[in-house]
């Protein structure tokens, strides 16, 4: 299940050596496809037996449901995002036993992992735990709901058609969502800051504070199975420390920390809030391990770069991950971006100013433009220059002068709005990123489709 074939080791290698290492996660369009579908098989339907009595339901949403099974009752760790999803996986997990449900488990507040809970429950209540601090894990203030959904949508894939779609990177490209957060229930024991040993249905079990991709992430540890339950603080690609969709700063230092805490247990299986379960004592271990001194990586390469007075975006260009860890299949950035996390660390230490004063007060985008227009020699010679870039393959460029055509009276803002789908299409057809490539899509559809303002272009 864990050992990919030499095909798929082969692909791997060659991302890294292509894309990875360099920072970046753009390939030529057939590599990403191929290696954006061999992904896939970490959320492919199923329900996988992690030790005795122990399951795990993975591909039933996007996030995975666990459930362990004592003597006169049932833990269930995480719950999906709705009940619908989390009715077919409990389904599937009473194949295995009929006994109620004595505990709930929240890894942590993502709706992803907390709507479905209702789907469980029978006629007896149980307990439902969760860590101290419990609470909205996005930590975003509700007045920019609005902008936070389109984000949301447009980095899940969420409106693209079938024929654009691949995955999420660490999930499937279509979940059951209408009823997301209908089965949720609140929290009735709380996990103090020091943790909790207990025993429920004569299953010892351990919650361990875990802050990472959320700040009341916690991961949950069976002593005598040796299973270890990690939340969203592991899975299988490299960690997504900063969400485009719009975060607040995650904690990359204590996520670090955290998972390197995960690692002293010596799990003999490792289940992710995300794809599927590592099997064996040293995999386990050595993926986590791995997991941390890379995420420690990308933050001290930040952290160096700040302090040399280097800008953000020179810093996102430069860093890549250890040598050593170049070739592990968990650190593909299939759902986390290192160029990403790079400018959340810069700005969750140091705020948005890049400590250059060109960039204190800069030019307004029109007058910007304007400027850019006169050096190239006039609006026309700067549209001329932004279709050679687009039919040279230089989407990137082709996006950016695009950007400052669309500003000028005397251009053809149509054109630059063609000009900008088509490269945005382009840049999709090359990323291997999922919430990339689904964002670069769905921005391209709205601006196609003119739901986009001209703020927006």
């Amino acid at each position: 299940m864990n050992t990919p074939t030499k095909a798929f080791a082969f692909l791997f290698a060659l991302t890294w050596l292509t894309g990875v290492v360099s920072g970046q996660t753009q390939v030529d369009p057939k590599t990403a496809i191929r290696m954006l579908n061999s992904q896939q098989h970490q959320f492919e339907q199923a329900i996988v037996q992690v030790a005795d009595n122990i399951y795990t339901a993975v591909g039933y949403h996007g996030a995975n449901t666990s459930f362990i099974v004592g003597t006169d009752g049932v833990i269930i760790i995480d719950t999906l995002r709705g009940p619908t999803s989390a009715a077919k996986a409990a389904e599937a997990f009473r194949k295995y036993s009929d006994k109620p449900v004595k505990a709930i488990v929240y890894t942590h507040s993502h709706g992803d992992h907390t709507g479905g809970a209702s789907a469980f429950v029978g006629s007896e209540k149980p307990d439902i735990y969760a860590a101290n601090g419990f609470g909205a894990a996005t930590g975003l203030d509700p007045a920019v709901d609005p902008i936070a959904m389109q984000r949301g949508a447009r980095q899940f894939g969420r409106k693209l058609s079938p024929a654009e779609s691949t995955n999420r990177g660490v999930a499937p490209a279509s979940t059951t969502d209408h009823d997301g957060g209908e089965g949720y229930l609140p929290p009735t024991v709380t996990v103090p800051s020091s943790g909790l040993k207990t025993t429920i249905a004569d299953v010892d079990i351990e919650f361990h504070l875990a802050p990472g991709e959320t700040n009341d992430a916690m991961f949950i540890w069976l002593p005598n199975e040796k299973v270890l339950f990690s939340g969203d603080n592991f899975y299988h690609s490299f960690p997504n420390l900063y969400a485009i969709r719009g975060t607040p700063y995650r904690d990359v230092l204590a996520w670090s920390n955290s998972v390197a805490e995960m690692a002293k247990f010596r799990p003999h299986v490792l289940v992710p809030g995300h794809t599927m379960p590592i099997r064996g004592e040293e995999a386990s271990t050595t993926a986590l391990k791995d997991y941390s001194e890379a995420i420690r990586s990308v933050y001290d390469q930040t952290i160096r770069g700040i302090n040399a007075g280097k800008s953000p975006d020179q810093i996102a260009h430069e860093v890549k991950l250890p040598e050593h860890l170049k070739d592990k299949t968990y650190l593909i950035q299939f759902y986390g971006s290192a160029p990403h996390a790079v400018r959340a660390i810069y700005a969750g230490l140091l705020g948005w100013y890049d400590g250059n004063p060109t960039t204190l007060n800069p030019l307004a985008p029109k007058q910007q433009a304007e400027k850019m227009a006169a050096l190239a020699g006039g609006p026309q010679k700067l549209t001329e220059q932004m279709e050679a870039a687009l039919q040279q393959q230089d989407y990137q460029w082709a996006l950016e002068l695009s950007d400052h055509v669309k500003w000028l009276d005397e251009a053809d803002r149509k054109l630059a709005r063609q000009v900008k789908i088509a490269a945005l299409r382009g840049l999709a057809a090359r990323e291997y990123n999922a919430p990339n490539r689904n964002y670069y899509l769905s921005y391209a559809n709205e601006l196609e489709s003119g739901r986009l303002s001209d703020i927006w272009f």
